[in-house]
């Protein structure tokens, strides 16, 4: 249980009140802090994964943990951005983000009870939407000219970019879906 996949994942848990706390600190590092952070975090999310097949140290409780972290990770940051900038451009593509990963999350749930959720498991799509996601929330976090750069635009086309592959991901998961969402009703 307390492997080294599973001791990441929890590491990006406890990271999410350190990535708040940066994030609305009062100096001028905040933000290039707080985006290690979440970058760290993102990290921990390529990594955990990858060792946990490669050492072996696949576990129940980090196929749980593992998209409960990533959700919970994306949603805070998400949430932090459209606070400091609460603009309906940057809070769309966000509860479009957030409100998928609800859905699907749901849905898993569900299919997990009536015994198919491998309908439902995680494509291509899916992680390379995490992706552009994690890169888009980065240079978000960063504000708006880190460095003199002007990065405020590129990144927000990248989240609506995250947001169309967000919403395409969960069309693909629904038709997978469709046939018990359709069928007879069976109590699980």
């Amino acid at each position: 249980m307390w492997n080294i996949p599973n001791l990441l994942t929890l590491l990006r848990i406890f990271l999410i009140p350190v990535f708040i706390v940066l994030f609305y600190t009062p100096v001028s590092w905040a933000r290039l802090s707080c985006a290690l952070v979440f970058g760290l975090a993102a990290l921990t999310d390529l990594v955990d994964g990858y060792l946990a097949r490669r050492l072996g140290q696949t576990s129940a409780l980090g196929a749980f943990l593992d998209p409960v972290a990533d959700k919970l990770m994306v949603a805070a940051a998400l949430v932090l951005l459209v606070e400091a900038d609460p603009r309906p451009l940057l809070a769309l593509p966000a509860t479009v983000i957030i409100g998928r990963e609800i859905a699907v999350s749901a849905l898993r749930e569900w299919m997990a009870e009536i015994g198919v959720r491998s309908r439902v498991a995680v494509s291509w799509i899916g992680k390379f939407k995490t992706t552009v996601q994690m890169i888009a929330i980065l240079v978000l976090i960063l504000g708006p000219s880190p460095w003199g750069l002007p990065t405020y635009v590129p990144a927000l086309v990248l989240l609506y970019v995250a947001a169309i592959l967000t919403l395409w991901s969960m069309f693909v998961y629904l038709r997978a879906a469709w046939p018990s969402l359709t069928g007879p009703s069976a109590d699980p």
